[in-house]
């Protein structure tokens, strides 16, 4: 069977006020042309379907609006579980009518499987749907230990009973998947993701994923990603709009499984083309060259974060000049040559040399954080090498 891993869609969203509901709507008509294109059987949507508990109506009209077009035929699927930025009773309210239509959703964890029949192959669909499990939608306190570790530690034990009681019944007959929306440490989150952690107390280790399951399908990180430590291929499917300026350059995708029974899947990104770009441009030479680069039509179809360097501050009349010029300038941030030299006299001075190494360390390993001995070795391989010079 074909199936179609997204998340993250946050309806509703803004950009610093600005509306983006149309981009939304232009993802949502390119899901649907995929879905028929790559004849999809089953979508599953892993969490965030809007942005806020109480989201716009034209949000959820535009969801619902969709949601019909995208199984009109009743031959592709949904399946759709709550998001921590989703209101579980808000979302599943519709339930009873939206499964008339074929589309299932989930609002609050449960350990209850679900099992479909798949038409178009004749094979069966066994999903373990775990939705946002939060303490208050888990209804239970998971230890009265304020340790974070402690807390940390009952979080994993949870989130993996959970995953074996989904998983119970999975066998080599069937396609056997699990989705959830959480946060499996090691991913790389974006400034776009409202944290479902405090600290590291509600993250989940690779290790607590369940191994019976072929394919997890996992929401939250807005980057397209997979979770390598896990015994089953995990992956996250990103969002499709880029929702912060620490995305710009991201290429936003849905992700095409093809599975059997007993088999390990075949996947495929699906690239969308949906939506304004975020770019950022550093404009080191001053306002005569972002006029030269609206002169050039550079970007005319994007959202700017603008830096540009100055000796003088700009007057309103050149801000306005700016933003009339442009509809997309979100920011516009000056840089003074003073402050440029303040921040390379600060970067070169202030920064202790292993907490530079622990951020090089952490660049370089996708945000791992290096243990006491391996800083203590570099320190000492430093030592070593200066007293040899």
């Amino acid at each position: 069977m074909r199936l179609l891993h997204t998340a993250d869609w946050h309806l509703g969203r803004t950009l610093e006020g600005r509306n983006r509901l149309s981009e939304q709507e232009q993802f949502l008509e390119e899901l649907c042309d995929i879905v028929e294109d790559q004849k999809v059987d089953v979508v599953l949507m892993a969490g965030d379907v809007f942005d806020t508990v109480n989201p716009p109506a034209a949000a959820e009209q535009l969801f619902y609006e969709s949601m019909a077009k995208l199984t009109k035929t009743q031959k592709c699927k949904v399946i759709i579980i709550a998001g921590n930025h989703d209101n579980p009773d808000r979302l599943s309210a519709s339930g009873p009518l939206a499964a008339l239509h074929g589309i299932s959703i989930f609002g609050y964890p449960t350990i209850q499987p679900i099992s479909l029949g798949i038409e178009s192959t004749g094979e069966r669909l066994k999903l373990g749907c775990l939705p946002y499990p939060s303490e208050s939608r888990l209804k239970e306190i998971l230890t009265e230990a304020f340790d974070e570790e402690a807390l940390r530690n009952a979080y994993d034990v949870r989130i993996e009973k959970l995953f074996e009681e989904l998983c119970c019944d999975f066998d080599a007959s069937s396609v056997n998947i699990a989705m959830s929306h959480i946060y499996v440490a090691g991913g790389r989150e974006s400034e776009s993701e409202r944290p479902i952690q405090v600290g590291g107390a509600f993250t989940v280790s690779a290790n607590a994923l369940p191994s019976k399951a072929q394919y997890i399908a996992l929401g939250h990180l807005h980057r397209p990603q997979s979770i390598h430590q896990a015994s089953s291929l995990a992956r996250y499917s990103g969002s499709p709009l880029c929702y912060s300026f620490s995305e710009a350059g991201q290429s936003k995708s849905v992700t095409i499984l093809d599975v059997e029974p007993g088999s390990e899947p075949s996947m495929e990104e699906i690239y969308l083309s949906c939506g304004k770009p975020l770019v950022q441009w550093k404009a080191e030479e001053g306002l005569a060259q972002v006029h030269r680069w609206l002169d050039e039509k550079k970007d005319p179809n994007a959202w700017i974060d603008l830096e540009i360097h100055l000796k003088d501050t700009l007057s309103m009349e050149q801000i306005h000049r700016l933003r009339n010029a442009h509809d997309g300038f979100i920011h516009i941030r000056p840089v003074f040559e003073e402050m440029n030299e303040m921040n390379i006299e600060k970067r070169s001075s202030d920064l202790p040399i292993d907490e530079l190494f622990k951020r090089f360390y952490e660049r370089q390993t996708n945000g791992g954080t290096p243990d006491e001995a391996t800083v203590k070795l570099f320190m000492e391989l430093l030592h070593e090498n200066e007293g040899g010079v």
